[in-house]
């Protein structure tokens, strides 16, 4: 989705604001590595490359403008400490930079914030209030404490110095892969996006920039489309790094003047994506940052190479990592849950194992009842839970199942 025809000519935040956040922030942060991926290049017949901010300190991107942003306060502004809200990435990077430069920094989160995130934001200092169903509660919480205070409140993403931080991200993707064609790079409020696209356009008119979200938290598309920030109503995401409920209003000329277009991802994509970087990049990322390397598997012709997908953190619940990798190997088909239905009799249950063992399945849980109102007398339904090689694998599974006369079904 391109900017709308009236898009402000000049974003706020320019590729000379970001190139001065990026002298102010060295020695701070990390200068992230890229590396190959060499699946991905196979898939999308393009040379791809991971941008790996999950290896940035805090395990995100999101030190980068809250330095930025907490060190260009006054001293006055200091010393009456500072004020966020985040579902963990920025109460990280928050939670450090105050510390880093001497000042109190109080962090509201989502009373659901992930466990690991609470306390990585306590450790590095900072005092923490669970407020809020979602970010944007927490948001509003947080500027009503600064409000009483008289502290500063660190916006997550709206606001220039933010977005300037952030889009230094860009400056080392032209040092590392100055022929990149194409940069992929998660939104959520979108200070990632319009700070990195400001000095990737600058640098490279012709690079072309793409915005990805959760189809189930996208309020981008419908915001460039009307040409304003517009909220979105219920979110459900597994990516609540990029859970929110509208752009900002800074962040909205930013990128409404400067990408080329927005896509959304499925779950399945989300969680898919997640697993490949585990696997075949050993990377951990957590689903906001991997949603660029969903986008890459739901459209693998979309985009000309060199490609560079930015993993923008990996700050991920060990508890949900579980879940999103179960549901990632569900979506790949490598997990595979079946309903059979055999007869009962002694022997039925062990041949049934031995036939799905003979076809290279390994099984990793069996279910037996023989109480269902479907089954007919003498029927009993085995509930089995494989792991499988791919979509080939589980087709012939089930279909030599059925062929040999059993009722399949699966889940």
């Amino acid at each position: 989705m391109a900017a709308p025809p009236d898009a402000p000519v000049t974003p706020p935040v320019t590729a000379g604001d970001v190139l001065s956040a990026r002298e102010l922030l060295t020695g701070v942060v990390r200068t992230t590595p890229v590396a190959g991926a060499r699946a991905l290049s196979d898939l999308t017949g393009s040379r791809v490359v991971l941008k790996c901010e999950n290896l940035q300190r805090t395990g995100s991107f999101k030190i980068r403008g809250a330095y930025t942003r907490i060190a260009r306060l006054c001293d006055d502004e200091r010393a009456g400490g500072v004020v966020a809200a985040s579902a963990g990435n920025h109460a990280q990077g928050v939670a450090l930079a105050a510390r880093l430069l001497g000042v109190r920094a109080t962090v509201y989160m989502p009373e659901r914030a992930a466990l690991p995130k609470i306390d990585a934001t306590r450790g590095y200092g900072a005092e923490v209030v669970l407020s809020g169903r979602t970010v944007d509660e927490a948001v509003q919480a947080a500027i009503a404490a600064a409000e009483r205070s008289g502290a500063v409140f660190v916006h997550p993403f709206d606001h220039p110095d933010i977005i300037a931080g952030q889009g230094t991200v860009g400056c080392e993707i032209l040092e590392q892969v100055p022929d990149a064609a194409t940069v992929l790079i998660a939104a959520g409020g979108g200070g990632l996006l319009g700070g990195t696209a400001a000095v990737l356009r600058a640098a490279r008119p012709d690079i072309r920039v793409v915005g990805v979200q959760a189809a189930g938290a996208a309020a981008w598309p419908s915001s460039l489309a009307a040409g304003e920030p517009l909220p979105v109503g219920a979110m459900r995401t597994m990516a609540d790094g990029i859970a929110v409920g509208r752009p900002g209003d800074v962040t909205f000329g930013q990128v409404a003047t400067l990408i080329d277009e927005m896509v959304t991802v499925s779950e399945d994509s989300l969680s898919a994506a997640l697993v490949h970087c585990l696997e075949r990049a050993k990377l951990v990322v957590e689903p906001a940052g991997a949603a660029p390397v969903a986008a890459l598997l739901e459209h693998p012709h979309r985009w000309s190479g060199p490609i560079v997908c930015v993993l923008s953190g990996g700050n991920v619940d060990p508890l949900v990592l579980l879940q999103v990798v179960r549901h990632g190997l569900v979506a790949s088909s490598r997990y595979l849950t079946l309903h059979v239905r055999i007869p009962d009799r002694p022997g039925a249950l062990a041949e049934l194992l031995a036939r799905v063992g003979g076809l290279g399945a390994n099984v990793t849980d069996v279910a037996h009842s023989r109480i269902s109102g479907a089954l007919a007398v003498g029927e009993v339904d085995v509930e089995l839970s494989l792991e499988t090689r791919g979509p080939e694998h589980r087709d012939a599974i089930v279909a030599d199942l059925r062929a040999a006369g059993h009722a399949v079904a699966t889940t």
